[in-house]
């Protein structure tokens, strides 16, 4: 297939699992379009997931700063109490000399996530609006490229790890925290694979400008 410019190539899509090109087609809201080699998904068009991509961020913003201000766990060993949040878990990384270790832990368990959810909030804010077109642009290619580094979901299992090391030598209180950061790993994780990046820019193309037709 011959392209006689760039722009060419933003009405054209590949399929995930089979890696069949295939030229972008307007679909009816709700829908969704299929490989035509192998069936799978390539893009669906659906103007609800605005409201729950919206929904969904706020959402997690707020147990994100629950698992952030309140105490992730009290462990209790020889009648010495001590509280644990993520913040205190960085910056005594840091205090002890772990300075690689504490920055990349504020990066990636705090500072990445933080950034993701506030990034896609303001994203399906702007969509909502119908407004905003460079700034989407622009924080879509931004989200892209920290998506992959957000890391909760591994510092939840390091966390649970320690713990049942931990079990057998002293008392341990799940705090608010621990719970707040159950429910934010399962809504990021639900919004990585079920809202995907090429959807939204699919969105933001048919809301912004409104060149397809149904």
């Amino acid at each position: 297939m011959k392209l006689k410019n760039e722009a060419a190539l933003d009405n054209l899509i590949i399929c995930h699992q089979c890696f069949t090109l295939h030229q972008e087609v307007p679909i009816k809201d709700g829908s969704k379009a299929c490989c035509s080699e192998c069936g799978g998904i390539l893009y669906r068009y659906d103007t609800k997931l605005i409201d729950h991509g919206l929904a969904l961020s706020i959402t997690g913003l707020i147990f994100f700063a629950m698992a952030n201000f309140f105490p992730l766990v009290q462990i209790e060993i020889l009648g010495h109490e001590q509280f644990i949040t993520i913040p205190k878990t960085i910056f005594s990384l840091i205090d002890n000399g772990f300075y690689i270790v504490g920055l990349l832990c504020m990066f990636l368990i705090f500072i990445f996530p933080l950034m993701i959810f506030t990034i896609n909030m303001i994203l399906f804010a702007l969509l909502k609006l119908k407004s905003g077109e460079k700034w989407s642009k622009d924080l879509l290619i931004l989200l892209a490229h920290i998506t992959p580094w957000s890391m909760t979901d591994i510092f939840l299992i390091s966390i649970l790890v320690a713990l049942v090391k931990l079990i057998g030598y002293a008392q341990i209180h799940m705090g608010v925290a621990f719970y707040s950061l159950i429910v934010f790993v399962l809504i990021d994780l639900y919004i990585v694979k079920r809202v995907h990046l090429s959807e939204i820019w699919m969105l933001r193309k048919r809301i912004m400008f409104e060149e397809f037709k149904i």
